[in-house]
């Protein structure tokens, strides 16, 4: 018999999978079956697929049928759960993209229950009795925090500019520098917003040197505004000069044109850490002069995901105005956690407590030091184990598009095994029933405390110490 040939042998029929379902209790129902179907076929292709030569390889196919018989419970056992989970970041990145961006308080989601939970004033007013603004409380605290004299939201920042585009520039001219003109996570472009929305784009400038005086030359009878844009998640260094939001602005008022700032990650805060004190605050922008601002709500700003306008009066009623902006919208979970956490800027002193995002951004490498110490006084490693657990300074970011090459001292726990690879190390934390999430480097893998919680302890002292009783 082949190789491939015993293979199949292997292979449970549906019966036999039948049985085994429900002598673990699992239901074997409608969906099952065919999600069933589905796993045993996948298996069947990977068979297929496969050649004699693949025999060298010991992990190279389940070693029995007991173990597909497991491999597909598993599957069954996950189905109809929720595709997301939470994790530990143990990566250092605060505001991380592919795992949610900023935490939300879970003090403010608290706080926000019995609105979403029962009937709500979400487009009623009491005063008078009848129908009214949605999310008026949100403008309010916006014009009070940064200035402006009026402010509209919807679901992200991308939305933001392109409603800000089609609403005030279609047809007409927008002028940025060569520099600024990004690409964002997905391959999504600004020249390609600009486009969608009916806008011409005008390059000025270079990529690394952009004047006032290139967006000067720049202006014709066609153009509508011109605009800033904020380099989130690239940096660029040596022989470069770009033009302050304020030079721009005191040009478009000159020429009656719009001036416009895509700030990206914005917030209200001044740090204190020394690293982050270049980050520009919202009222500092509005402050130039600039028309309208836009920023994320789920970035700096450590809130749910939306996108934030604030500005001039007369140009944001277009934009609420404006068609699509009821597309664009934000729902009433989204409303009632903005508005909850834009409330809680207006006590600073508490912020970082209140906030996890600024809170993480604001320890100090101290902090992160006794944090890390912890988990590491409560770890036993077994008499003989070739484990090796170290704590060693590290280098964490800020993450989601906001100071991209701007490092914080922090500390992790660097782990080690002269037979485990870091990425077999990676695997088998993200199996864990609470997946952790480090990063590797000089093929090891490191926990950098400063995006671990309190709360996170004990799972990870319980995780570590399954580790070091594997071989």
């Amino acid at each position: 018999m082949s190789y491939k040939s015993g293979l199949y042998t292997l292979l449970p029929s549906v019966t036999e999978v039948d049985q085994y379902l429900k002598e673990q209790h699992l239901v074997f129902g409608k969906s099952v079956r065919s999600l069933v179907h589905d796993v045993l076929q996948s298996l069947r292709d990977q068979i297929t697929q496969c050649s004699d030569e693949d025999s060298l390889q010991d992990d190279s196919f389940f070693s029995s049928k007991e173990d597909i018989l497991k491999h597909v419970a598993l599957q069954v056992a996950q189905h109809g759960r929720l595709s997301m989970c939470p994790v530990i970041n143990a990566t250092g990145i605060v505001i991380h993209t592919n795992l949610g961006r900023s935490p939300i308080s879970k003090q403010l989601i608290d706080s926000v229950l019995p609105l979403l939970s029962s009937y709500s004033t979400v487009e009623y007013d009491l005063n008078k009795g009848k129908r009214g603004s949605r999310g008026e409380g949100i403008k309010k605290h916006l014009r009070i925090l940064s200035g402006a004299e009026d402010a509209v939201v919807v679901n992200n920042n991308a939305a933001a500019v392109y409603l800000m585009l089609i609403a005030l520039a279609p047809g007409k001219e927008v002028v940025v520098s060569r520099g600024e003109l990004i690409e964002i996570g997905g391959s999504f472009r600004i020249p390609d917003i600009m486009k969608t929305a009916g806008v011409t784009l005008i390059e000025v400038g270079t990529t690394n040197r952009t004047r006032i005086s290139d967006y000067k030359h720049a202006i014709t009878e066609n153009t509508a505004a011109l605009m800033k844009i904020h380099p989130s998640n690239y940096a660029i260094r040596g022989f470069v000069e770009e033009t302050p939001m304020a030079q721009i602005a005191k040009l478009a008022k000159q020429h009656q044109l719009s001036s416009f700032y895509d700030l990206g990650s914005g917030n209200f805060y001044r740090f204190q850490q020394p690293a982050l004190q270049i980050m520009p605050t919202v009222q500092h922008e509005i402050g130039t002069g600039a028309d309208l601002v836009t920023f994320s709500g789920d970035k700096l700003l450590g809130s749910t995901q939306a996108g934030v306008v604030v500005g001039r009066k007369t140009l944001i009623q277009k934009l609420s105005c404006h068609p699509l902006y009821r597309a664009l919208r934000l729902d009433k979970l989204t409303l009632a956690l903005l508005e909850a956490h834009l409330a809680a800027y207006f006590d600073i002193d508490s912020l970082p407590d209140t906030i996890p995002a600024i809170g993480l951004l604001e320890q100090t490498p101290a902090d992160i030091q006794n944090k890390a110490k912890t988990v590491l006084k409560g770890l036993q490693i077994p008499p003989g184990s070739e484990w090796k657990i170290e704590l060693k300074p590290a280098s964490s970011l800020t993450g989601g598009g906001a100071l991209p090459e701007v490092y914080l001292d922090s500390y992790s726990l660097v782990l080690k095994h002269p037979k485990k690879t870091a990425e077999w190390l990676q695997t088998f934390f993200r199996q864990q029933k609470i997946p952790i999430i480090g990063r590797v480097q000089d093929e090891q893998v490191w926990l950098d405390f400063r995006t671990i919680f309190l709360k996170d302890f004990p799972i990870i002292i319980d995780t570590l110490h399954k580790l070091f009783s594997t071989s």
